[in-house]
């Protein structure tokens, strides 16, 4: 029983360094994808004039789509940026979602919001729309309340009274560099056959915001935040820009995207227990249903990102609010994939099909839990004196130094391209946080992954609850509690 065991075990072992080899080495090819296009991308950059840009005629309008539920801390500043964007011609859509606190008082006090008649485009089924509000001083804001449906019925009401044929969609939380906006519709200018664009998502906190603009990039003081930095540019630097070289994303942030309206609305919207099926991960799930409404009906479509438009926002600083964070993007990404499984290894589908949907399937959402296991057997393996010292340096450096050097890389990436860091100290922070972060913290985000993956199988939809600090640091709370999760508790 014993040799049984063992042999199990080492087996185990050996499909453990196969998993974390092949994550790693898709990691590293991403990067390195990164790596020759941000280099292209930055030499490119140095010849655009985004003055001729913002004057050319061709400039289409844009509609910002915010949904808000309970941001009473950060709305009026996020909504005075909105209203700095360098930008020709857009509007800006608030959707209160049935907010318990004062998001709409504050909103109707600092903007002069009063009662206003919008004619509707779409007809996307979404909770009760109340009422229409519009700002007295700035014409081009404008304020729908609503009942409660979650964040993705909120979208879809902006986007039932979007008339403009671009429609962005972001967080009411998030503050958009002024000229964010002009950056991430280039592509759209650049190539008819785009139909979605992200940009990067930075973290805020630590930052100095004034007049509703990021006027100090600071460091943030907590911890866990400090991860968080590191985390996004891994994400966006490395993971997204890699995936878009390939022509395969398949995530653009729901803080940050713009869409074109009429592709959006023919592929019936975000998804909800109205539509087709409520997720807690829409801004994933809409990516990958566009690119299969687009491969299935063939049409001519370009999804991508860039890594210049930024929108900065607050991330969580309390264990229990960033577990509940990872927990539900984990649930976000199991439902997404599993709900268009049909597109999994299919040819049909093109390299999203073939490469992007078998690495996020197999590696990030269920591989989790060989990751997680792999931590167990190798610690049982060690205990029991099995554990050779090649099995010991192999597993270190598939598991541990391999992540780091990848992290260090997206750290490279960051300064190579953009340098939003500007300090000497805050780049000595990101390096040292990079050689640590991956033993501890790593495993601690796989655990909550991996609690996440199994709530997707038992359907759980609940949101649960989000810190917000607002910019000014001043703690406040805001449940995030979509109408359709509570009934599939």
């Amino acid at each position: 029983m014993r040799d049984t065991v063992i042999m199990l075990l080492v087996g185990f072992n050996g499909v453990i360094l196969v998993y974390f080899i092949l994550l790693n080495s898709v990691y590293l090819f991403t990067s390195l994808i990164a790596f020759r296009d941000i280099r292209r991308y930055v030499r490119r950059l140095k010849s655009l004039d985004l003055g001729d840009l913002l004057s050319s005629e061709g400039v289409p309008p844009v509609t910002i789509v915010a949904p808000a539920f309970n941001e009473e801390m950060t709305c009026v500043d996020a909504v005075r940026s909105l209203l700095t964007l360098e930008y020709p011609q857009y509007d800006i859509l608030v959707v209160n979602d049935g907010s318990k606190d004062r998001t709409l008082d504050r909103l109707t006090e600092a903007y002069g919001l009063v009662n206003a008649a919008r004619l509707p485009t779409a007809e996307i089924p979404t909770a009760p729309v109340r009422g229409i509000l519009q700002s007295r001083q700035y014409p081009n804001l404008w304020v729908v309340d609503k009942e409660n449906g979650g964040k993705a019925d909120a979208l879809n009401a902006g986007l039932n009274l979007c008339v403009t044929p671009l429609f962005c969609a972001m967080d009411a939380d998030s503050v958009l560099e002024r000229d964010a906006l002009t950056r991430i519709v280039r592509p759209f200018l650049e190539d008819a056959r785009t139909i979605a664009t992200g940009g990067v998502v930075r973290i805020a906190n630590g930052c100095t915001v004034e007049g509703g603009a990021i006027t100090k990039v600071g460091f943030p003081k907590n911890l866990w935040a400090r991860f968080q930095v590191l985390e996004y540019l891994r994400s966006f630097l490395a993971g997204r820009m890699g995936w878009s070289a390939l022509d395969a994303t398949l995530i653009i942030s729901g803080a940050f995207g713009v869409f074109r309206r009429s592709i959006v609305v023919d592929a019936g919207g975000y998804a909800t227990k109205r539509t087709s099926g409520p997720t807690v991960g829409e801004d994933m799930e809409l990516v990958v249903r566009l690119h299969r409404h687009c491969r299935e009906n063939k049409i001519p479509y370009k999804i991508g990102f860039i890594p210049d438009p930024v929108a900065w926002t607050e991330c969580p600083e309390t264990i229990r609010t960033l577990a509940r964070q990872r927990d539900r993007w984990q649930r976000g990404m199991a439902e997404s994939l599993m709900r268009h499984s049909k597109m999994l290894l299919n040819p049909r589908y093109g390299r999203v099909g073939l490469a992007a949907y078998p690495y996020f399937f197999f590696l990030e959402t269920f591989g989790v839990g060989v990751e997680i296991a792999g931590y167990v057997a190798f610690v049982v393996t060690v205990l029991m004196g099995l554990a050779a010292p090649v099995y010991v340096a192999g597993f270190f450096m598939a598991a541990f130094a391999f992540g780091m050097v990848l992290s260090i890389a997206a750290v490279g990436l960051e300064e190579l391209g953009f340098r939003r860091y500007p300090k000497i100290s805050h780049l000595t922070r990101l390096f040292v946080l990079a050689a640590v972060e991956n033993i501890g913290y790593r495993q601690l985000i796989s655990l909550w992954r991996l609690h996440g993956m199994i709530s997707a199988l038992r359907g759980v939809r609940t949101w649960g609850e989000q810190e917000r600090r607002g910019f000014d640091d001043v703690p406040a709370t805001a449940t995030l509690e979509p109408a359709e999760s509570s009934e599939n508790d």
